[in-house]
């Protein structure tokens, strides 16, 4: 059995995994600041855990994580890098220790150079492209996923892994984002790669390994 924990399960995509992806999983954890606060369906298995605090402990027997975890908009930079970057390094780190099998990374488009994405998103870009690298150089076997701007339009089931040239085409929804979370999880042949992910006319099936 795969037994899955969702860092990030509160955000806007790790909400879409628990409520609509739930069955994709042999067994889901979800980690949360809060249990009682959380708003998650009831089936779904939670446990309380802070990434400003120790995490090691929720690791065990894990043999999946899904890193989905981010600062958001409204937050200051002082989130951004005890979330996006210090929280995700220790994520890892405990990872690591405790032999977890398979680490899956959301990023973003512009991970890979901050220096030639938007600006107001710098710092945030530089937090997330370290913490890639920080995964990549880990050791474990890792998936990244790096989306395009975010939507809340409806999941069409098709993308594009190659960067649209026109900025604006750059786009694509949360839930076909985690519609790609939900098929990397039991799909062995995305493991040590990077996808960038877009709106597009491929089935996620065929465009992910």
């Amino acid at each position: 059995m795969n037994k899955v924990l969702l860092i990030g399960a509160s955000g806007r995509i790790g909400r879409l995994l628990c409520e609509k992806y739930y069955d994709s999983f042999d067994s889901l954890v979800a980690m949360v600041r809060n249990t009682d606060q959380s708003g998650l369906p009831p089936q779904i298995n939670q446990i309380e855990a802070d990434l400003e605090s120790d995490i090691s402990s929720v690791m065990e027997g894990v043999d999946t994580v899904i890193f989905s975890a981010g600062s958001g908009a409204g937050t200051g930079l002082d989130k951004t890098l005890l979330v996006d970057l210090w929280g995700a390094c220790k994520a890892i780190d405990a990872a690591k220790h405790n032999d977890v099998g398979h680490f899956i990374m959301v990023s973003s488009r512009g991970a890979d150079d901050p220096d030639r994405g938007p600006r107001p998103i710098k710092p945030y870009l530089v937090a997330k492209y370290f913490a890639d690298e920080y995964l990549k150089n880990s050791g474990l076997c890792y998936t990244i996923l790096r989306p395009g701007r975010l939507t809340d339009l409806q999941g069409t089931g098709s993308i594009d892994i190659s960067r649209p040239v026109n900025p604006d085409a750059q786009v694509i929804s949360r839930e076909d984002t985690a519609r790609v979370i939900a098929h990397c999880v039991n799909n062995p042949k995305v493991r040590n790669k990077i996808y960038e992910l877009y709106e597009g006319e491929s089935r996620i099936e065929q465009a992910i390994a």
